[in-house]
This record gives C-alpha cells, sequence and structure tokens, in this order.
C-alpha cells in the first residue's frame, strides 16, 4: 500500500514569519536580479548582437565570436595578458611566500614589519599607480636614480616595449600582502613535531622548508594561484593610468581591450562576447589547475 504524502498547509502565523523573512531578504535578491543575473543574461543575448548602444541590436549568430579571432589587437591583447598571468601570479605566490616565511621567524619588531608589507595590498591601485609612475620616471624615478648609483644606465621602465610588461609584474609582486597573510596563516597551522623530527634526522634549514614547510602549505598555494589567476585575467586599472595600453600596444592587456571596444568604439556586441570568451578561458584555466593540484596539493599529509 502506498502512503501518498500530503502537504502540510502553512498557519497563519507561519505564513507572516514567511512573509517577514522575504520582506528582509527582498532587497538583496533585486540588487542579485537586477545587477548580476539581468546583466548576465543580457550580455550573453549582446554577444550574438551588433549593438552600439545608439540602435536597436542585430542578430549577428556567432560571428562577434568568429571575428575574435581573426582581429590582430584581440590576439595581442590575449597575448599580453597570458604572458601577465604567467609570469605575475606564479612570481607572487613565490614572493609572498618567501616574505611569509621570513616573516614567521622569531624577528624583532615582527609585528610592525608584517604591518609594512602588508600595507602596500590595501593602497588604493589608483594610489598606487601614481607612486609607481614616479617611481619609473626615467630622468627622476627612484629605480634609476639607484641604478644610476651603480654605474648602470637608466631603464626606460614604461615607454619601451621591452620593459613595460615586465615593470607592471615587478609592480604586482611589490603589493603581495594579502597572499602573504594566507601563508602565515597556513604557516601556523603546520605540526612543530614535524619540524622537530626533521631537526633529529639532520635536515638543514632549506631542507626543512622543501620537505615540510612546502608540502603542508600547499592548500594556500593552491588558493592563492587560483585567486592570483582570476585577478590577472581581469588585469585592467594600474596599466590604463600608466600606459593606456602602450607603448605599441604592448601592454593593452584583455580588459583594456574589452574597455576599449565597450566605451569607446561602443562595440557592445563584440566586447559581450569578448567577456564571455575571457570568461571561458577562465574556467579552463581554473579546472586546469585544479586536476593539477591533485599530485601536489596535501591535507594532513595526504594528497588531494
Amino acid at each position: 500500500m502506498q502512503l501518498v504524502a500530503r502537504r502540510r498547509r502553512l498557519t497563519r502565523q507561519e505564513r507572516w514569519e514567511l512573509t517577514k523573512g522575504l520582506l528582509f531578504v527582498a532587497p538583496w535578491i533585486i540588487g542579485f536580479l537586477a545587477f548580476q543575473i539581468i546583466p548576465l543574461v543580457s550580455s550573453l543575448y549582446y554577444s550574438t548582437t551588433y549593438y552600439d548602444i545608439l540602435r536597436p541590436a542585430q542578430f549577428v549568430g556567432l560571428r562577434n565570436y568568429t571575428d575574435l579571432f581573426q582581429d590582430r589587437f584581440y590576439t595581442n591583447a590575449l597575448y599580453n595578458t597570458l604572458y601577465y598571468v604567467l609570469f605575475a601570479v606564479p612570481g607572487g605566490v613565490i614572493v609572498s611566500f618567501g616574505l611569509a616565511v621570513l616573516l614567521n621567524l622569531r624577528l624583532p619588531f615582527r609585528s610592525v614589519l608584517r604591518s609594512i608589507f602588508f600595507v602596500p595590498s590595501i593602497v588604493p591601485q589608483f594610489v598606487a599607480a601614481m607612486v609607481w609612475i614616479w617611481i619609473y620616471n626615467q630622468q627622476f624615478g627612484l629605480l634609476n636614480i639607484l641604478l644610476g648609483s651603480l654605474g648602470v644606465k637608466g631603464i626606460h621602465w614604461l615607454s619601451s616595449p621591452t620593459w613595460s610588461k615586465p615593470s607592471l609584474i615587478i609592480m604586482s609582486l611589490w603589493a603581495s600582502g594579502t597572499t602573504m597573510v594566507v601563508f602565515l596563516a597556513a604557516l601556523q597551522d603546520v605540526p612543530r613535531e614535524l619540524y622537530e623530527a626533521a631537526r633529529l634526522d639532520g635536515a638543514a634549514a632549506i631542507q626543512e622548508i622543501r620537505h615540510v614547510t612546502i608540502p603542508m602549505v600547499t592548500p594556500a598555494v593552491l588558493f592563492n594561484l587560483l585567486i592570483g589567476m582570476i585577478g590577472a585575467f581581469q588585469y585592467f586599472t594600474p596599466a590604463w593610468i600608466m600606459t593606456q595600453g602602450g607603448p605599441v600596444r604592448s601592454t593593452e592587456f584583455y580588459g583594456l581591450y574589452l574597455y576599449k571596444n565597450a566605451f569607446q568604439f561602443f562595440k557592445m556586441g563584440y566586447a559581450s562576447a569578448m567577456a564571455w570568451v575571457l570568461f571561458a578561458i577562465t574556467v579552463a584555466t581554473a579546472i586546469v589547475i585544479f586536476r593539477s593540484s591533485a599530485g601536489w596539493v596535501y591535507y594532513g599529509g595526504e594528497r588531494l
């Protein structure tokens, strides 16, 4: 005999409580729909149209997507972005891990040093960009003055296609405070017993870092790689303020070219297609990182 469960009708008090709950969350729901879901769906639709804001959208199918890879400026922007991701993200992880290891030692004024190294990561990007424009100044910049004192000829940091991208990468390494804090937190969870056992076996300091510290903080490495990769693919503000894509489009990253297409050339459909391709590239890269993490990320001494 099959029993059919009947849905219990809500009492008046329960309906009133449900209504109050929905009213409380209504601002968030409305905001989520208005500023997340609707723009997301709209951008997907406009990516299949020719739309310049001034005239109604004209459906063109997948033409915007096929045109992307015939656009040499697009492929240049994609190359610049991949270059930045390839060097800035691993570089940031290495620098922040090194700082975290040093600041985890029993140093004098350790708390003050941690604060000093963390401050650059909370400086607004606009302010940081203006400061680094002065640091990179060819004639009066701090870096070229230091190089000159060592007998090295000054470098055209932001005006040379060779040095423009490395200059922005160096700037990104300066603001590694957030990832450093994540590594510091991970280092606190490394069992002291593992270091004691390594010392009893005669391990040197570098061997402790290689065989104890690094394996135990690989979850933090994975987290910082993913967050850094997502942010690097969307890199925009410093490059826009410091170079506006120059010289010779050497710093015209994906975000800059997307912005120009959308708000300078008013090619909204083309820009929407660019955004969805970037989303696909980011997701694909994240999947690759996750898949590869099975061989090098450890949780509690075991691989993921």
